[in-house]
């Protein structure tokens, strides 16, 4: 996976922001704030990592099946990324 290679630091940090934003969830769970405080703090954690999918998705999608010159091996990309897509948006 090249494209997890070339942009591992944007990736990591894309992580990074993720974990900062759960551990936010806990401590408000902790320190038992408001219900909408929490929704809050799980809808930025939802979406930072909707975020992370669509980047190596988008990566996935340029590096293994556009550029992919075998049109077998294209098609076998495309399946995967078909199946994961699928899996995201149950």
């Amino acid at each position: 996976m090249a494209h997890i290679q070339r942009d591992r630091k944007k990736l990591l940090a894309r992580v990074r922001r993720i974990a900062g934003q759960v551990a936010a969830l806990e401590q408000a769970l902790e320190a038992g704030d408001d219900c909408d405080a929490v929704l809050v703090q799980i809808a930025a954690a939802k979406g930072a990592m909707h975020g992370l999918m669509m980047e190596v998705m988008a990566g996935h999608l340029n590096d293994h099946v556009v550029a992919e010159k075998d049109p077998a091996k294209r098609a076998s990309e495309a399946e995967v990324l078909l199946d994961l897509l699928k899996r995201h948006a149950r």
